[in-house]
């Protein structure tokens, strides 16, 4: 249980870069935000986290899915046009966050029913008002499916 003013909450983050992995979670302990951080590197292992669902008994749904664009193998757009296809897990909110500024990417991302886009900032400054920015909204104003509060 999340203690009074904290956000317990579970990330998927989908991100190849070992670098923006340790910078994605660095900023959320640096912003005290009570979130469990299961990160896998590709698209691919990605579908395999929900497909295993059913036999793992160590499964966590995630509440929201923090999804790299660009990586090796199956990229964003492919991993969301198969999750979307997933009945179980579709309603669970996708927030791209490359470093693309294209707007073909990001039209194709809203299209594939991405919840959000942001462009990946380079700075532990940029990362952190990322994470606030997710925390206020994300967090802290939306309703995120399947949780009661």
């Amino acid at each position: 249980m999340a203690e009074a003013g904290k956000i317990n909450t579970t990330i998927l983050l989908v991100e190849d870069n070992p670098g923006d992995q340790k910078l994605f979670s660095k900023s959320l302990q640096m912003k005290e935000i009570d979130s469990e951080v299961v990160t896998v590197g590709t698209g691919e292992e990605a579908v395999e986290y929900f497909k295993s669902a059913g036999g793992d008994i160590n499964f966590i749904r995630p509440d929201l899915i923090i999804l790299d664009l660009n990586m090796p193998g199956m990229g964003g757009k492919a991993f969301l046009k198969q999750f979307k296809k997933m009945e179980d897990f579709n309603d669970i909110p996708v927030v791209v966050l490359t470093t693309s500024d294209s707007d073909i990417d990001i039209v194709e991302s809203y299209k594939l029913q991405a919840a959000g886009y942001i462009k990946k900032p380079v700075s532990l400054k940029g990362f952190l008002d990322v994470i606030s920015t997710l925390e206020q909204y994300w967090m802290g104003i939306c309703r995120l499916p399947g949780r009661d509060s």
